[in-house]
């Protein structure tokens, strides 16, 4: 007979299992992902180091977890249940980081001027995002169609016949307009700018985000909670194994 309970052991022994294969998943979509690192850091985005970081120490940990359910050894479940500590705390403060992140980029894009565009504009990178977004998402410009200078591309182009009624609304974008006096271009172009597409795009991207923090921040503490209880069980299991062993008798 074990020392730990056969139902939270299987229990615990499964999730473990379920959150290696997710560790694998994550290492598989980090290989996928790096194909398009090099395009993203040209615009500014952040490098996939973290992702590596996180999906192998999912990896480890549920490994860890794996073995220390089966052997029922008081150190290795020691050692894993510091670590649930130590995830816990560290996705509680990335769930707090990401949250103030979002608020300050979703100020930043939804205040965007003239200004503040120019120096993504001046990215060659960023301007060819742009301009495939700019198709994809029925908008022109960051700001506005004015950050393209005297030459507006012909992604800024409106076709109010195949993108809605009149080109309002089922398509997602909210009309067209005269391109700016004294440009080249198009003649209507997008009323909507992409600056706020992105906001949407932000919000939508950093809530899986800080769901997905919160949401394993709960699971470290089940696991700390469970392995806890485990521990427990085997102290437990010990003390009683040592109390009935047999006393010798003293001969007279």
């Amino acid at each position: 007979m074990g020392k730990i309970n056969g139902c939270l052991k299987c229990l615990f022994v499964f999730f473990n299992v379920v959150f290696a294969i997710i560790g694998c998943l994550l290492i598989f979509g980090a290989v996928k992902a790096s194909v398009f690192s090099a395009q993203m850091s040209a615009v500014g985005a952040p490098g996939l180091g973290w992702v590596w970081v996180f999906a192998i120490g999912v990896l480890v940990v549920s490994s860890l977890g794996i073995y220390a359910g089966i052997s029922e050894k008081e150190l290795a479940l020691k050692i894993f249940a510091g670590f649930m500590a130590a995830g816990m705390v560290i996705m509680l403060i990335f769930g707090i980081v990401v949250v103030v992140m979002r608020n300050k980029v979703r100020d930043g894009f939804s205040g965007a001027s003239a200004e503040a565009a120019e120096p993504f504009m001046a990215e060659e990178g960023f301007r060819a995002v742009l301009q495939q977004m700019q198709e994809s998402a029925h908008c022109c410009g960051l700001a506005s169609a004015g950050d393209w200078g005297d030459d507006i591309p012909s992604s800024c182009a409106c076709r109010p016949g195949l993108d809605g009624f009149g080109g309002f609304g089922s398509f997602g974008h909210t009309g067209c307009k005269a391109r700016p006096q004294g440009t080249t271009g198009p003649d209507r172009i997008y009323q909507q700018a992409c600056g706020e597409v992105l906001v949407t795009y932000v919000d939508y991207f950093f809530n899986i985000a800080i769901g997905f923090l919160f949401g394993f921040a709960v699971t470290a503490l089940l696991g700390l909670l469970v392995s806890l209880l485990m521990l427990h069980q085997i102290r437990r299991h010990d003390r009683g194994a040592a109390s009935a062993s047999p006393v010798p008798m003293k001969t007279y």
